[in-house]
Formats: C-alpha cells, sequence, structure tokens
C-alpha cells in the first residue's frame, strides 16, 4: 500500500514541477456523480467535460481500482500498473498502449487544476469495465465486465435501467398494452392447421432426385431462410400470403401439389399472418413470418398519461389509437410425409419483429426485436399488469395454449448495447418437437446477424460520447440452445453479414467510421478488426481509403477483400494469415462499385454492383468530380498476384436504372463453377441512342427493356459468355411497357437447377429450361 501511495505521490510531484503544464479551459457545469459498483468514487478534482468527453483525473481512477500509478519524465507517461497489465497514457495524447498495443482514445490527455485528465470511458473499458450514463441522475455507473451477463431481476432495475437512455429516445405518445396480445390467450395447444388447398393430383415424383442447386449462404454448412427452397423434387414458394409446394421434377410432370394459405385460416381473432421466408429439409418443412395482432382503440387516461401527452392538450374525451398492430414472429412446422397435404406439427412465437434467423443441422435458431414501450407504464403505480406486460413473451404449442411471460430475473441486459428493446433468441431442435423451445432474453439491441456453426453473433450499433461502435455479443450454439459466452467491441458501425467472419479462432470485422461528407479528421474511413476466441482485439488495419465508406467486403480463408467507393472503385486485398500483424496487400482503382462480392475459386473473385462515370462537377467553389452510377457491372477480379489484383473480365449490363435484387440480398445469386453456371433476376432499363450520345446521358436514366433471369457461362478462359434471358412475361406484356413497368406477379425472383433443367420463380409462374440449350420445357401457372 505504502508503494501505491508512494508513486501517487511522485506522479504529482511531477505534475507541480513541470513549469511546461498548461491548464486547459473547461465548461464549468452541475457536478457528475461517478459511482463504481454502486459506491461514489472520491475525487480530489470533480470530473468535467472538456470538448465534449467526460474526462477525470487518473490518479483518482487508478487508486478506485486499486491500481499502481507512476510517471516517467523523460517520456512524460503516466504508467498505470496491476497484475501484469499496464497502460501507458502520454500528455497531450490521444494515443494511448495498452499491455504495449498502440490504441487511440476519443480525447485527448492534458492537465487540470495540476491533475492528469484522461478519458474516463476509455480508462475504465481499457480495464474491462463498463460505463453507463444515467440521465435521470446524472450519474455515470461503471461496473466490472464478468463472464456472464448481468440479470434484470426486479421491476425498479428494469426501469432504471429503461430510463437511462431516455434521452435518445422519442417519446411518442403510445398507449399500446401488451395485454391485449392475450398472454393467456385461446391459442389451441394442438395447433390447427393454416388453410391447405390441396390440388386433387397425386405425388408421383420419383423417390430419387438429382443434384440440385441450394440457397446461396455466407457460411458453408449454416443454412439461411429464403422465399424459394427446393430438396431436388420439390420446389417450396412463400407467394404472398401463401405457401406453394410445387413437384418440379421431373420437368415434364410438373404440377402444384398444394398451398398453404393464410390469408384466411391463420387469420383468426384480429390476428393475421405474413409468411417472410422458409427452410426445407428432408422431414420438415419451416415457415417463419410475422402474426400481427390488430388492438381496438382505447380512452385516453389524463391521469395514466405521460407528461409530453398533457402538454398537448388532448381532451380526455377523445379516444387515442396506439399502434394499429403489435407483432409477433412466428414459426410453424410442417410435416412432409405427404406434400400433398401438409400437417403442421408445432408452432412457436417470440413477441416482436423477425429480425434474422439460421438453421445448422437439425437446429433452428431464430432472433426477434421487441421495443419495449415503457413511457405509459412509468407515471403508473407498480401494479401486476405493470409489471407483467413489460416483460417479453412467447408461446409453444407443445406447452400450453397460452403466452408464457419471462421472469424478469431470467432476463440479461446488454451493458453496453442498452436500449427499451429485447433481443429474444430462440432455438428448436427439430429432431424432438415434443420439447418445448429455448428462449432467451436481453434487454438490449441488435442488427446484424452472423453464425458459423458453433457460434452466433449479435452485432449492435452504439452512440456515445460522439462516438459510433459496434458491440458483439457471442452465443455458443449447442442442440437447440444458443448460450451467452463473450462480449466484444470494435470502433465503427458494420455494413452487413458480410462485415463479419469467423476464421480458426479469430473473428474478423470491417467497419466505417466517421462521414463521407465531411472534409476534416472526421471524415470517413474503414477499418479491419481481428479478435480472438474471447473477443479481445489481437490485430487490426486502420483508416482504409480516408473520404469512403465500404460498399462490400468479403473474407475468405486469410484474406480478405474490401471495396470502398466514392468516385472510383478501389478494390484492397489483406492478408490475415497472421492474426497479430494483418496487412493491406494491393489494391486496385476501377471505375464502379461492388455491392456483393463471391468468391470464384481461392484466387478470383466475382463482383456485383454498379458502373460508373466520372463527370467534372464546376462550381463557385471550384472544380471537382462527381460519380454517377450507370448500369449493372458485374467482373472476375484475379487475385493470384496479391500485390496487384487485376479486372480479368467484366460485363455491363443496361443503363442508368438497371437493377437486381441480388444487390442487395445475396440469395438471389446462382452459382456452380463445375457447371460454369451464373444466373440472377434482373430489370434492365436502356438509354435511346440519341439520349445516350447527349452530354446529359451520364445522369439520364433508361427504359424498361427486360424483367426476368440472366444466364451466363463463366470460366477463367472466355470470361462472362451471355447465353440468354429467360423472363416471365408476355409480349403483350412487353408492348405495354413504358419508361418504367411493373412486373407484379411475373417478377422473376430466383432461379435454381434441378438435374438438367433450369427453373426460373415468380409469384405467377415457375417456368422449366432446358439447362444446356435454355429451350423451354414445362410451366406451371400460380393460381
Amino acid at each position: 500500500m505504502k508503494k501505491k501511495v508512494m508513486a501517487v505521490g511522485l506522479l504529482t510531484t511531477a505534475i507541480l514541477l513541470t513549469s511546461a503544464f498548461t491548464p486547459v479551459s473547461t465548461n464549468a457545469g452541475q457536478e457528475t456523480i461517478v459511482n463504481l459498483e454502486g459506491q461514489s468514487i472520491a475525487f480530489s478534482h470533480q470530473p468535467r467535460m472538456i470538448d465534449g468527453m467526460l474526462m477525470a483525473p487518473v490518479r483518482d481512477l487508478a487508486t478506485a481500482l486499486n491500481m499502481e500509478i507512476s510517471w516517467n519524465e523523460a517520456e512524460r507517461v503516466a504508467i498505470v500498473t496491476r497484475d501484469g497489465y499496464e497502460l501507458k497514457l502520454p500528455l497531450n495524447s490521444d494515443n494511448a498502449q495498452v499491455n504495449g498495443q498502440a490504441t487511440t482514445m476519443n480525447g485527448v490527455t492534458q492537465i487540470v487544476n495540476d491533475s492528469l485528465y484522461v478519458p474516463l470511458r476509455f480508462f475504465m473499458e481499457s480495464v474491462n469495465h463498463v460505463v453507463r450514463w444515467d440521465s435521470a441522475t446524472r450519474s455515470v455507473n461503471i461496473t466490472k465486465q464478468t463472464d456472464s451477463l448481468p440479470v434484470v431481476g426486479t421491476y425498479d432495475h428494469l426501469i432504471t435501467l429503461l430510463t437511462q437512455n431516455e434521452s435518445n429516445q422519442l417519446n411518442a405518445v403510445r398507449l399500446t398494452s401488451l395485454s391485449a396480445l392475450s398472454k393467456s390467450s385461446t391459442t389451441a395447444s394442438v395447433p390447427a392447421a393454416a388453410g391447405s388447398i390441396s390440388v386433387t393430383t397425386q405425388d408421383s415424383a420419383k423417390s430419387v432426385s438429382p443434384e440440385y442447386s441450394g440457397t446461396n449462404v455466407q457460411v458453408e454448412g449454416v443454412d439461411e431462410s429464403d422465399v424459394v427452397k427446393s430438396d431436388g423434387t420439390y420446389i417450396y414458394t412463400v407467394n404472398k400470403q401463401r405457401i406453394v409446394v410445387t413437384q418440379a421434377y421431373p420437368a415434364d410432370e410438373m404440377k402444384v401439389l398444394s398451398m398453404l394459405d393464410f390469408s384466411t385460416a391463420a387469420n383468426t381473432a384480429n390476428t393475421q399472418f405474413q409468411p417472410s421466408e422458409i427452410y426445407v429439409d428432408d422431414t420438415h418443412l419451416i415457415v417463419v413470418g410475422q402474426s400481427y395482432q390488430n388492438f381496438k382503440p382505447v380512452p385516453y387516461n389524463e391521469d395514466a398519461s405521460s407528461s409530453s401527452s398533457k402538454m398537448i392538450g388532448i381532451s380526455d374525451k377523445i379516444r387515442i389509437s396506439p399502434f394499429p398492430m403489435q407483432a409477433t414472429t412466428k414459426v410453424m412446422v410442417y410435416d412432409l410425409k405427404d406434400r400433398s397435404n401438409l400437417k403442421l406439427v408445432k408452432e412457436v412465437e417470440l413477441e416482436g419483429n423477425y429480425m434474422s434467423s439460421r438453421k445448422i443441422g437439425t437446429s433452428l435458431y431464430f432472433i426477434a426485436n421487441k421495443y419495449v414501450n415503457y413511457y405509459h407504464y412509468r407515471e403508473m403505480a407498480k401494479t401486476e399488469d405493470a409489471m407483467k406486460d413489460l416483460a417479453p413473451a412467447y408461446r409453444d404449442s407443445s406447452a400450453g395454449n397460452a403466452f408464457t411471460s419471462i421472469p424478469l430475473d431470467h432476463i440479461y441486459y446488454l451493458p453496453k448495447a442498452l436500449e427499451p428493446n429485447y433481443v429474444l433468441v430462440g432455438s428448436l431442435d427439430l429432431n424432438d418437437l415434443t420439447q418445448t423451445m429455448n428462449v432467451t432474453s436481453y434487454l438490449g439491441s441488435g442488427q446484424n446477424v452472423y453464425a458459423s456453426e458453433e457460434n452466433l453473433y449479435v452485432a449492435a450499433t452504439t452512440y456515445e460520447d460522439q462516438q459510433q461502435d459496434t458491440i458483439l455479443y457471442q452465443f455458443g450454439l449447442n442442440t437447440g440452445k444458443a448460450v451467452y459466452k463473450n462480449t466484444g467491441k470494435v470502433p465503427g458501425h458494420l455494413l452487413n453479414q458480410f462485415s463479419m467472419d469467423e476464421h480458426n479462432g479469430h473473428f474478423r470485422l470491417a467497419t466505417t467510421t466517421g462521414e463521407v461528407w465531411r472534409t476534416d479528421e472526421g471524415t470517413s474511413k474503414n477499418h479491419v478488426y481481428i479478435l480472438d476466441a474471447n473477443l479481445k482485439e489481437v490485430g487490426k488495419i486502420l483508416n482504409i481509403a480516408p473520404g469512403e465508406r465500404i460498399y462490400s467486403t468479403r473474407f475468405m480463408g486469410d484474406r480478405a477483400y474490401m471495396v470502398t467507393f466514392k468516385n472510383t472503385d478501389p478494390l484492397f486485398v489483406l492478408d490475415l494469415k497472421q492474426p497479430d500483424q494483418p496487412k493491406l496487400l494491393g489494391a486496385l482503382k476501377i471505375p464502379g462499385y461492388s455491392n456483393y462480392l463471391h468468391p470464384y475459386d481461392e484466387n478470383h473473385i466475382i463482383g456485383f454492383g454498379k458502373d460508373t462515370v466520372e463527370v467534372d462537377n464546376k462550381s463557385m467553389a471550384g472544380s471537382s468530380s462527381i460519380a454517377y452510377y450507370q448500369g449493372m457491372k458485374v467482373a472476375l477480379f484475379d487475385v493470384s498476384d496479391v500485390n496487384n489484383p487485376k479486372e480479368k473480365f467484366t460485363q455491363l449490363i443496361g443503363d442508368r436504372g438497371t437493377d437486381s435484387e441480388l444487390l442487395n440480398n445475396h440469395r438471389a445469386l446462382l452459382f456452380n463453377k463445375e457447371k460454369h453456371l451464373l444466373s440472377f433476376p434482373v430489370t434492365v432499363m436502356k438509354l435511346d441512342p440519341a439520349t445516350s450520345n447527349s452530354k446529359n446521358s451520364a445522369s439520364s436514366y433508361g427504359s424498361f427493356a427486360f424483367q426476368g433471369a440472366y444466364v451466363y457461362n463463366l470460366d477463367l478462359v472466355k470470361g462472362f459468355q451471355f447465353r440468354g434471358g429467360i423472363t416471365h412475361l408476355s409480349q403483350e406484356d412487353l408492348s405495354k411497357a413504358g419508361q418504367h413497368f411493373y412486373a407484379g406477379d411475373k417478377q422473376v425472383q430466383r432461379v435454381l437447377y434441378i438435374g438438367d433443367t433450369l427453373y426460373t420463380v415468380s409469384n405467377g409462374f415457375i417456368k422449366a429450361n432446358d439447362l444446356n440449350t435454355l429451350e423451354e420445357k414445362n410451366e406451371v401457372v400460380i393460381p
């Protein structure tokens, strides 16, 4: 103890004796209370806001954590240590070293009142503590990050947690009561099948199916839901509010076998069900979607209303309609023994909006986001109804006929992504549907999901202290259960699920910080972070392509490929083989950009995006350039020489206005390297030749020319070879097209193959074409 006091004293002496230390001006304001594990920290000088950051004396923070602190006068660095941990804080700098690894702080160390002030959040988080701001009490609450998440526990604690971020939420008048969801409702314990429209045909499909294509997924072995699935004999489609089962193989015997119509049968007691996506395996069809509960208007109650609603002067004679619908995420499992008469064998629901799902073997995992509507309840007395309605609920048909509220002492909260929202993770073992669904609930937020065969990651973007961060929550997956494992954090925000990847015990992420439109230090920058199995940083590459943002990323083994864009498309190649020493190897700058990158082989990658034209932009501020996107661009990149990537082949499709779902949804792609097959749905727009030669052609949109599937051969010798387009539009439809055209039920959504037949799917048709000649074999009209 004497050693620690002496070290603190030496630092104080060093500061007092250094004449170069000049105090900075700060904004005096109301004192901020800082609590460590519920106890107030005693400061020699109070924390204060400096340049928007909460700063505090480093010696007081170190003392509160029983850490040693010393001063290196030669290097003008404060050194904080404990049990093998070392933090170096140079004076007047936003750089620091944590255990010898350089990092950047959001704030600059400086002298105030003869004390060295440091960013409080950075200091505490660097020693594995969680920092939360409570706006109601103007206090900072610091707790040690443990191996398990903290529990909400009680109603009072829930209200405290919900009000911590109140200043960031919209104070809308919302009087919706979850009791209207009928948590003791009368849903039958034995689920009733949706309206099963059986077509009077016999299932004549052969027992042995040929090779067939599956859904294009990010991770091999981890299935993703989609609107179209096939098992090699049948094609299953989400068709508006229906599921259509079509016998597709052999093509000359195509016919619709059955339909599940949710527009009538499932819409009872003011409930509507909208199927979103499906899974299919050998024994089950799994339908995932949203169920909506309509509410009736409720009388306005001034005594129970919030102060914000009183201010707008609403009379108690007026009836206020709350949100018209309350959503649940519903999963319906059907037995596939008789595809002409599907039998519903299990039905489960989670309160909240559907976020994402994955299927690994016979285990299904799905996630819902449920907004916590607490504005009304916070001014009510602590009643049983209020406590019940603020808790999330779920339903499992194998456990009874009612929704079950999750007790608050079974709900965890995500300290670094705390919002008035529940993330609910449901999991099913499809091998044993008699078991009830496993449900875990977390108070917090989540936007992006990545899954390997072993782990599920939920990522959330947070904004605090003028900084944007991505918080990661890792869950271990095991036989239908998702168990929390670790929490991590990196600066910036993710683009989508392809910004994340797990490889050889490490987790890799690509993020963007800053804003593209800024030209100062706050301009956009792009980064790659590598974390270990415990989500601790082991390596990083910072500040890639300043002034641009990420348009696509693909991690492939020991490499990563990143496309950024502002006026040109740099394709960056990164070497991640040594996680602690990642390297930027090469870059290729070309017109256009790629929204999606798909591996061809280990040395080639396919990019799908838009072509661009750069045009001079003269203004009073001076000359600059602006890029206009044009038609769709598909490119094959050769990365054999990682230091010198090349664009080997390109294919341009249409003009400005041409679009494809593939640019936003990777599941729309059909690719098979061995068959040299590449196909995807596309809407093609083309310019009139007279317009294309005008000086404004770069900003001119084309007129409708085609909607359907484009089919290519692709190899490394001849590149992209266009074979033709398959459309569901008739000549009459095309003759009616003007500059724009709405294909409606004839909009081709997916392309797949079974054996030697290529199938295109829309809501109105399924067409079968010969895979080699593209000649039409057969078609089925969807009634």
